[in-house]
């Protein structure tokens, strides 16, 4: 009898802990290659622990067919794999951002390893994603982050089928919104290459005899840096809006 109950309460902690688990291997922050998959693993496996007297009830009796269960496992990754996604998606609007903000101040050349995305990348798409994680962990809006996991299990019962086509369109429309905001947020350095290169232009124009290679590019490092200095805090507080709203979606 006392196996048997354990084996009904461990399966019950498997399934927050697929869903759960799932979503943090996913989430910004936690996916960085600079934190060890152990400690994700961990953080995981404890969450999910003290998650688990809360969300018991919201838990079915585990089936003793197997694949049955096996369904439901799948279901439950796939839960936490979208909100991941939703998450990742809607900070790629930052990384966007600063692609656009290092083109325009000259430094597409210049790239090194994102640990955010695990890929190369230009260093202001580097530094955007570093400061908008240290003011996501400074202001608690990972907690925001686990909250939306948890509260989808009001939005996505255990009991019920997952919809697929519903999370597909959600996601592309995620994808879609984030391009747009990431435009939105990089608007000052395009505005601001329009008029440089449509200024360099007409001074190449009027004084052909004037080397416009030789006088662009420290001015164009100059002027872009200084508009760096003025808008980066507006930026990364439009950003951390912007995700905290997206968040509070799937909040109850």
């Amino acid at each position: 009898m006392l196996q048997q109950l354990l084996n009904i309460e461990l399966q019950k902690y498997v399934l927050i802990f697929l869903r759960i688990g799932s979503a943090i291997m996913l989430m910004p922050g936690f996916m960085t290659s600079y934190i060890n998959i152990r400690y994700r693993l961990s953080i995981a496996l404890a969450l999910s622990i003290v998650l688990y007297p809360f969300l018991e009830d919201k838990l079915p009796t585990p089936s003793s067919d197997f694949l049955t269960t096996v369904k439901l496992y799948m279901f439950e990754i796939t839960i936490g794999v979208f909100f991941g996604l939703m998450m990742q998606f809607a900070f790629t609007a930052l990384n966007l951002a600063g692609n656009f903000a290092g083109t325009a101040i000259g430094f597409s050349n210049s790239q090194l390893f994102d640990p955010s995305t695990q890929a190369q990348s230009i260093v202001l798409e580097s530094f955007f994603s570093i400061v908008a994680l240290c003011i996501i962990f400074v202001t608690d809006l990972h907690h925001t982050m686990l909250s939306a996991v948890i509260s989808s299990y009001d939005l996505f019962p255990v009991t019920e089928d997952i919809m697929i086509g519903d999370m597909a369109d959600y996601l592309s429309t995620a994808l879609g919104e984030s391009f747009i905001t990431g435009f939105r947020l990089a608007s000052p350095f395009i505005a601001f290459t329009v008029i440089f290169y449509t200024g360099m232009g007409l001074v190449s124009r009027l004084m052909p005899q004037l080397n416009i290679f030789f006088l662009s590019l420290p001015l164009q490092l100059y002027l872009g840096i200084g508009l760096l200095f003025i808008t980066l805090p507006a930026i990364i507080f439009w950003f951390i809006e912007y995700y905290e709203r997206t968040l509070q979606k799937f909040i109850s």
